[in-house]
C-alpha cells in the first residue's frame, strides 16, 4: 500500500516524489568560515593521503583551516560577510518545486555538504514525509569526484546510518543538457549588452571553472573533458564570430593542478591587447565567493593592473526561467520522463 500525506485541504494525497538538491554550502557568517574549511577539508573524497595515514586527515584539516580561516575572513568581509549560497540555493529550490508541481506531486529539499541545511537534515525531511524515492540532482553541470562525487556518497552514508528505505535516483552529470546550454548562451548575450557602447574591440569570451587536482584527472574523473565539451556545445549556441578561452580558478594547496590558470590567461590576452574580456562562470550556477570575490574583485583588479580597460562577468543562472525549466527537465528525465 503506497503511504499517504494529507494536504492543507485534508484530503489525501499520494506521498509526493522527493527532489534533493546538493551542493557545497557556504559560511553564513565570519564565525562560520572556519568551521566550514575544516568541514570542507577533511572530506576524504578531497583529502586522501597515503596508504595507513588516512587517520591524520582531521588534523590535517585543522591546521589547514585555522591557517586558511584568516584569509577566508578577509575576502567573505568584501562580499558581505557571508556567502548567499543558502539563499540562492532556497530560491533555486522553491522555484523548481513550483515548476514541478505543475505536472506531479513532487517535493524538493536542499542539502549542503559542508555546511547547513546539511544533507542529513534533508533526508530527514524527506524520511518525515514517508517519502520512498528521492532524485538526487547535485547542481555541478559537470561530473567530479570532488564535488558531485563527494555529495553523492555522503547522501549514501546518511542514508546507511539511518538504515533508511528511500530509493535514491543519481543525477551524476548534465554538462551537455540543452537548457543548461541555452541558460548559459542567454545570459552570454545579456552579458555582452554591459560592454559601453560605441567602443571598439571584439569581446573575447574567458570560461572559468574551479579547477582540480591533475592527479584527480589522471585517475579517470571526467570533469575536465566535460568541462571542454560544454564549452563547445554553448560556443555552438552564440551567434557570430567568437573569441573563446578556457582557464581554471580556485587553486589551493602545492599539488598541480590542471590548467592553465585564470591568472595566466589575464596574462596572455593583455599581451594580445584584448580590451574587451567577457568571463564566463561554466561550473557555477549560483553566486559566491568564487564569483563575487575571485572574479568580480581578484580577477577584476588584475585585469586593470594588466591594461584590460573592459571586464565583465556573465551572471550567474541562480533561478534564470530557462534555467529552472532544465532543471525541471532533468528531474523529469530521471524520473522517467514524467514531471
Amino acid at each position: 500500500m503506497i503511504p499517504e500525506e494529507k494536504g492543507r485541504s485534508g484530503s489525501a494525497a499520494k506521498v509526493p516524489i522527493g527532489v534533493i538538491l546538493l551542493n557545497l554550502g557556504g559560511p553564513d557568517s565570519l564565525d562560520a568560515v572556519e568551521p566550514f574549511l575544516y568541514n570542507l577539508f577533511s572530506d576524504p573524497d578531497i583529502i586522501t593521503l597515503p596508504f595507513g595515514f588516512q587517520w591524520l586527515v582531521p588534523f590535517l584539516a585543522m591546521w589547514i583551516s585555522k591557517r586558511r580561516a584568516k584569509i577566508a575572513r578577509k575576502y567573505y568581509t568584501l562580499i558581505g560577510g557571508r556567502s548567499p549560497l543558502r539563499e540562492l540555493t532556497e530560491s533555486q529550490r522553491a522555484d523548481l518545486e513550483k515548476a514541478l508541481s505543475e505536472q506531479g506531486n513532487y517535493r524538493v529539499f536542499v542539502g549542503m555538504r559542508y555546511w547547513n541545511p546539511a544533507i542529513e537534515e534533508a533526508v530527514d525531511q524527506a524520511l518525515a514525509l514517508g517519502i520512498k524515492k528521492l532524485i538526487a540532482l547535485p547542481l555541478f553541470p559537470q561530473y567530479s569526484v570532488t564535488s558531485s562525487g563527494s555529495a553523492l556518497n555522503e547522501l549514501n552514508r546518511v542514508l546507511e546510518r539511518k538504515k533508511a528505505s528511500l530509493k535514491v535516483v543519481p543525477v551524476l552529470e548534465w554538462y551537455n543538457h540543452p537548457g543548461y546550454l541555452q541558460a548559459m548562451a542567454e545570459n552570454i548575450e545579456a552579458a555582452k549588452k554591459m560592454f559601453p557602447p560605441g567602443e571598439e574591440g571584439e569581446i573575447h569570451l574567458l570560461f572559468s571553472a574551479h579547477g582540480v587536482p591533475e592527479k584527480v584527472i589522471q585517475k579517470g574523473d571526467p570533469y575536465q573533458k566535460q568541462i571542454e565539451e560544454t564549452v563547445r556545445l554553448v560556443e555552438e549556441r552564440i551567434p557570430g564570430k567568437k573569441q573563446i578561452h578556457l582557464a581554471y580558478q580556485s587553486r589551493v594547496g602545492r599539488l598541480k593542478w590542471i590548467g592553465p590558470s585564470v591568472e595566466e590567461k589575464l596574462k596572455e590576452l593583455a599581451a594580445k591587447k584584448v580590451r574587451k574580456l567577457l568571463v564566463v562562470p561554466v561550473s557555477f550556477v549560483s553566486d559566491h565567493s568564487e564569483t563575487l570575490y575571485e572574479i568580480d574583485i581578484l580577477f577584476r583588479d588584475r585585469a586593470k593592473e594588466l591594461g584590460i580597460p573592459y571586464f565583465v562577468r556573465m551572471p550567474s543562472l541562480n533561478s534564470s526561467p530557462t534555467f529552472i525549466r532544465a532543471l525541471k527537465e532533468i528531474v523529469a528525465g530521471r524520473n522517467g520522463g514524467t514531471a
